[in-house]
């Protein structure tokens, strides 16, 4: 009663204030200075005059009765829920219907924030990649000795005014797993190169080399005494040695997620300044497979000024070769001015390797290759072996060699060339050093000591960019004959001579020298140096070998990536929270510390997965397990840290908090039995007490959620922890497309298909295979539970026995069989009726969406958004690419399918068995221009199993290597507005297949789609008719849209796939391949260890309110709000954490950790606490990184469900976490290596739209 009058109160004032408001309204109408304009007594127009004011008073009028209504609806549905008694849901004509929320939301997004996504005038890039791509022939014209190019031509006179100033920067690749696994590699090749460097760049001052992996580096530091790690320091200070880009790995830039990118970076940088005391000044990317923009911005916000890039299609190669534009300012579409400027420098040729990076031609450069000394394990292809240089061949050597470098000058606008020396894991032995620098010496000797040639071979100091793999060289190839993988190096400071020397350089030995001789600052824009934005995929090596397979390669790993990602974010931010909390009690002695060591273990994990052999896809089987097996480990561990914390959080007295890792507070939400299992879910066991659960919401909004349960009887009823009843809804627990699963009942909504077992042992919780096609009949039931969870918060439940609970309501279940003579096993808490025929088409709907579906395949046909009549098709369906018949074949990295995917015939299903999917035959098509898609004629038809209930309803569809989920949660808010779905494929059984799902609708998209950069930006993409197929594939990491002026459907992703759209209004999506064969890249293997995965989407359809053509021509776009809010509710699940059963339990209470709301448009991407002295502990401070993220205001944004507001950029971080002062506050680069300013008082920050910002914070 208590609680009523109060809102009660609250509510009358808020009406009372709405009256004043009005008062006002009309008060500032009977002033209106129109009244004054008129200057004389004209009635006329004071009648005009009169008449406005009327129509005006009319319309606030309205306004404010809408206000009105909205606010006593508001306290009436608070007094009505006041006592946490919510009325049961009612079927409305047929559908289920839920109460109207019992908190009012709102949306009250500033017109300035709006303005971003609208493009600011500001000066245009010089270069712009989609107007390249249209630009481009495309023609693959022989270009003589370089093959994809032309032939060069030069004047020897070129340089007597202005010598020219070559850079030979030594490096050498390594890969932390590829061919071998990351310790195979450290201890057969890696230890032995970084041995030799100390020992060998001492013996002469001149000598350069670079390194980019600190996950090699780190662990070769581990290994060695304290006086080879001073001369390493020496060798850094000196300007010998320079650490490039100074990441964990050298990335994959296609299928990253941007917080794993800008982890493994902070990794990197952190140990390089914690050990070595050097901060990278160069970026250096040789092998990634194609570009994206993201690198450059989170470079340029790491304070590196420079970058080097390889792997980019031969034919935007040749162009910037022909324009001169192979150096550029790399610039972000969304940047109106230049604040995100990189200068980035271009390879021009083939590959990073010897041969194919001292100049066009590569039969004369393999000859400088001195690994290749005759007598060696490896020679020039070309016939033509290197020869030692003596005094006797000096001259016509080095003319030879002089030669090339001025052919590759001639492609670049500066005087300064680049010219790296290296390959995959080179300079292994000391017999290639000697080799390699003993050589080049005596011919930078002799060039210099002839100034009439006017070039001054190499100098400088730390930094040089690596080289790359040369063919068949001592490491291991990704090209085909004549063509091998790039090493990568890192960057550290380095100071140019003042008469330059013939020496070796580093990187930043060539920026610098570059920046001199344009006499600029490093990282300010040369002058006559153009201006380029958007990215660099796809990535094409040769002929029509796009590299747009392994943006789908191994899909079960892509996925266990991301799992491992949000849990490592959410144990981050719990881990940082507690500590924080327990030090500000005194109780941080009580506190496992040692957690901190397998935070920073998982860190690493995730960071080596990022490698561009690792998350792509493309390493051998076994190297694949050694990576599934780290990820394992830290995700387990990662449970561990997220549980700890949990349990200290939600303790009602800190004081009897006791850290028993033999007993542990908390269970987690599931376990997998081995790295290539799926998870396995946490069957809770009710008995006579209550069991409580804490559920903990990574999000930093608040979130209304199903919270998806297995327990062992289907009497529960779920209570808050002050014991108000919360609805839930109650349903089978399917083992199979027929079987339910016997004792145990799903409350609560996970997506993920779910396996038998057997019978649910004995036990306070046994586990349950979440994701398993295979069947055996089994048996538990499932809840659904519809909770509002805190920001960032853990909320308590419990749940209770109870044979009378009005909350917790059971769902139903259709089954159609389709004629297939199965048994089915039910049970009789869930009423399951069965129909042996097909069904008619069927449509289920909340009160924001209503989907269709076909009943004789279960998929879906189109959505209706409420409140509009009219139906947008969106249909489902499932494609098989074959590969070529000819010699070049789809492999782990190239997809080269055999024509369009089109279906002709069979569409196998299975009821009650292990796999569910569909198997397709093909006929070939042509290459461009693909057809319509075809319809299925399936000769079996699958097994469709309909499930309705009051908070969720959903539709499986079960073929032979497929199961469909598609589900609708009857919530308010982000989750009722966007469609569930899930796809567990399994096939196992085909050979040289892709198994592709295509959406095809009714929008107007034309040529044009949109995929996302790493999960932080859009880019725009072109269907290109000149182009075959496979060329216009592109990375999706979180999502893909297209749209037209009325409409945008957006397929939001929680793995990276491979995405195209093949024709107007359609997206295509592959979820996975099984190729029998290697594509000639190096890896030797083709891919046959798929498993059963399981691909997770949101499928969100939003109304565009203010649209036009010329808006949407620009190269830059943005989701919508609720769009971000959807992909990050499908990427960061709120986690249940069951406390286990114990006599005594203490007092629990839930945690929420802000103290306010944060601006809708505030991501916090981590709270990352830092390391101390003792690298195993946590210090005082963390890293605090936030990003502001663009948005696109144009699509509707009705009953969002939440509240919501922006800000300008503004935040208040000093009041922003409850219970805690924040000690200090230091913005600084993006990696910590660089204060931005001094750290002031004041606590209150401003980010620009897109901004990623990072901040040393003392919390407590």
């Amino acid at each position: 009663m208590k609680l009523k009058k109060q809102v009660t109160v609250c509510g009358a004032a808020i009406f009372c204030v709405a009256v004043f408001s009005l008062y006002l309204m009309l008060d500032r109408v009977q002033h209106d200075p129109a009244r004054h304009q008129s200057g004389g007594n004209f009635p006329r127009s004071q009648i005009s005059v009169l008449q406005n004011r009327i129509e005006q008073l009319e319309q606030l009028l309205e306004e404010n009765h809408e206000i009105i209504s909205h606010i006593k609806d508001s306290v009436l549905e608070l007094t009505a829920h006041a006592d946490g008694q919510p009325p049961p849901p009612r079927r409305d004509n047929g559908s289920w219907a839920l109460p109207p929320e019992s908190r009012p939301s709102f949306l009250a997004v500033s017109p300035q924030d709006c303005q971003f996504a609208l493009g600011a005038k500001g000066e245009s890039p010089d270069l712009q990649m989609l107007a390249v791509y249209s630009l481009l022939p495309f023609d693959n014209q022989d270009g003589g000795v370089w093959k994809q190019g032309f032939d060069i031509t030069y004047e020897p006179s070129e340089w007597d005014a202005e010598p020219l100033q070559v850079f030979v920067v030594p490096h050498s690749h390594n890969d932390p797993g590829w061919i071998k696994t990351f310790d195979k590699y450290y201890y057969d090749q890696t230890q032995h190169i970084l041995n030799s460097m100390v020992l060998k760049m001492q013996e002469d001052p001149r000598r350069r080399f670079i390194w980019s992996e600190i996950s090699f580096f780190s662990k070769w530091w581990d290994n060695i005494s304290a006086q080879k790690r001073a001369a390493v320091r020496r060798l850094v200070g000196n300007g010998q040695l320079e650490m490039v880009t100074g990441g964990w790995v050298m990335p994959d830039e296609a299928n990253s997620h941007y917080f794993a990118m800008i982890d493994q970076l902070i990794e990197g940088h952190q140990w390089l300044e914690k050990n070595i005391g050097v901060t990278p000044r160069s970026g250096w990317a040789v092998d990634p497979f194609g570009h994206s923009s993201t690198m450059p911005y989170l470079l340029k916000r790491s304070n590196l000024t420079g970058m080097v890039i390889q792997r980019v299609h031969y034919a935007i190669k040749k162009h910037f070769a022909a324009t001169q534009n192979l150096e550029f300012m790399w610039r972000q579409t969304w940047d109106p001015e230049s604040s995100t400027d990189i200068f980035c420098h271009m390879m021009p040729f083939y590959s990073y390797d010897v041969p194919h990076t001292c100049g066009p031609d590569p039969k004369i450069c393999c000859q400088f290759d001195f690994k290749r000394l005759p007598g060696g394990r490896i020679n020039c292809p070309w016939k033509v072996p290197p020869r030692a240089i003596t005094e006797a061949n000096v001259a016509e050597r080095a003319q030879l060699l002089l030669d090339q470098y001025r052919k590759k000058s001639k492609l670049y606008r500066s005087k300064v060339l680049l010219v790296p020396l290296g390959d995959d894991f080179r300079y292994d032995k000391p017999q290639e050093w000697d080799a390699q620098f003993l050589n080049y010496q005596r011919i930078f000797d002799f060039l210099n000591a002839q100034p009439q040639l006017h070039v001054q071979a190499g100098a400088g100091e730390p930094g040089g960019p690596g080289s790359s793999a040369g063919e068949q060289s001592g490491g291991e190839c990704r090209w085909g004959v004549g063509s091998g993988r790039s090493p990568r190096s890192s960057a550290s400071h380095s100071v140019l001579h003042a008469v330059p020397q013939a020496q070796f350089g580093t990187l930043s030995d060539y920026f610098d020298a570059l920046y001199k001789k344009v006499g600029i600052v490093p990282g300010m824009r040369p002058p006559g140096f153009p201006v380029l934005s958007g990215d660099f995929f796809s990535y094409a090596d040769r002929e029509d070998h796009y590299w747009t397979g392994y943006y789908t390669s191994r899909p079960f790993y892509k996925s266990l990536d991301r799992v491992l990602e949000a849990h490592l974010r959410g144990a981050e931010l719990l881990f940082s929270l507690a500590l924080a909390h327990a030090r500000r009690a005194g109780a941080d002695s009580r506190y496992p510390l040692s957690d901190y060591s397998l935070l920073s273990s998982a860190r690493r994990n995730l960071g080596l997965f990022q490698h561009h052999d690792a998350i792509t896809g493309t390493a051998k089987e076994a190297v694949v397990v050694d990576y599934g097996v780290r990820l394992l480990h830290s995700l387990t561990n990662l449970k561990r840290v997220i549980i700890n914390a949990a349990h200290y959080l939600v303790l009602g007295d800190k004081d009897a908090y006791h850290y028993d890792p033999a007993t542990p507070f908390l269970s987690a939400d599931d376990t997998r039995l081995n790295q290539d299992s799926l998870p396995e879910r946490t069957v809770v066991k009710l008995d006579a007490s209550p069991r409580f659960l804490v559920v903990f919401n990574p999000l930093e909004q608040e979130r209304l959620s199903l919270v998806p349960l297995l327990v062992d009887s289907p009497h529960v009823r779920v209570l808050s922890e002050d014991g108000q009843p919360l609805p839930a809804q109650l349903s089978a627990h399917w083992g199979s497309a027929t079987d339910v699963v016997p004792d145990v009942y799903q409350v609560g909504g996970s997506l993920l298909p779910t396996a038998a077992m057997g019978p649910c042992p004995a036990g306070s919780s046994t586990r349950v295979p979440s994701v398993e096609l295979l069947a055996q009949g089994s048996h538990c039931p499932q809840l659904s539970i519809l909770a509002r969870l805190p920001a960032l918060g853990l909320r308590v439940l419990q749940l209770q026995k109870s044979f009378d609970s009005h909350t917790t309501l059971q769902s139903s279940v259709r089954l159609y069989l389709h004629g297939r003579d199965v048994i089915v096993r039910k049970q009789e808490a869930i009423p399951v009726q069965v129909f042996p025929a097909a069904s008619d088409d069927f449509c289920l709907e909340n009160q924001h969406l209503r989907g269709c579906f076909s009943g004789s395949s279960g998929l879906l046909q189109s959505l209706r958004r409420a409140g509009e009549e009219r139906e947008q098709r969106v249909s489902t369906e499932f494609f098989i690419y074959g590969t070529r018949t000819s010699k070049d074949k789809s492999g782990a990295y190239l997809f080269l399918p055999d024509g369009e995917a089109k279906v002709r015939g069979s569409l196998e299903s299975v009821a009650g068995s292990r796999a569910h999917g569909c198997e397709m035959v093909l006929e070939q098509q042509a290459q461009h221009n693909p057809p319509s898609p075809q319809p299925y004629a399936p000769k079996g038809p699958p097994i469709v199993r309909v499930t309705e209930g009051p908070l969720f309803s959903e539709v499986s569809s079960y073929y032979q290597h497929v199961q469909t989920v598609v589900r609708l949660y009857n919530v308010p808010g982000v989750e009722g507005l966007s469609l569930d779905m899930s796809c567990l494929v399994d096939i196992r059984d085909h050979v040289n297949k892709e198994l592709a799902l295509r959406f095809s609708t009714d929008i107007e998209s034309d040529d044009t789609f949109f995929t996302d950069l790493n999960g932080f930006q859009i880019q725009p993409r072109r269907y290109q008719q000149k182009l075959p197929l496979q060329a216009n594939f592109y990375p999706m990491p979180a999502m893909a849209y297209i749209q037209d002026t009325q409409s945008r459907l957006t397929l939001h992703t929680a793995q990276a796939l491979g995405v195209s759209s093949l024709g107007s209004g359609q997206l295509e999506v592959i979820l996975d391949r099984r190729l029998m064969q290697d594509d000639n890249r190096g890896l030797g293997q083709g891919l046959k260890d798929n498993k059963r995965t399981c691909n997770r989407f949101r499928l969100l359809l939003e109304r565009r309110s203010s649209a036009n053509k010329v808006q949407d021509g620009r190269p830059v776009s943005f989701p919508s709000l609720l769009s971000h809010f959807t992909s990050m509710h499908l990427n960061a699940e709120a986690l249940v954490l069951p406390v286990a059963q114990q006599p005594a339990l203490p007092a629990l209470r839930s945690f929420a950790p802000l103290s306010t709301t944060l601006p809708c448009d505030f991501h916090i991407l981590n709270l990352r606490t830092l390391q101390a002295e003792d690298d195993s502990l946590p210090s005082a401070e963390a890293a605090l990184i936030l990003h502001r993220k663009g948005f696109d205001c144009s699509l509707e944004a009705k009953n969002l469900g939440f509240n919501c507001t922006t800000s300008q950029g503004q935040l208040a971080l000093g009041s922003l976490f409850q219970g805690l002062e924040l000690g200090s506050l230091q913005p600084t680069s993006l990696t910590l290596m660089y204060p931005l300013g001094t750290a002031s008082n004041s606590t209150n920050i401003q980010l620009h739209p897109m901004e990623i910002a990072t901040f040393r914070v003392r919390l407590g």
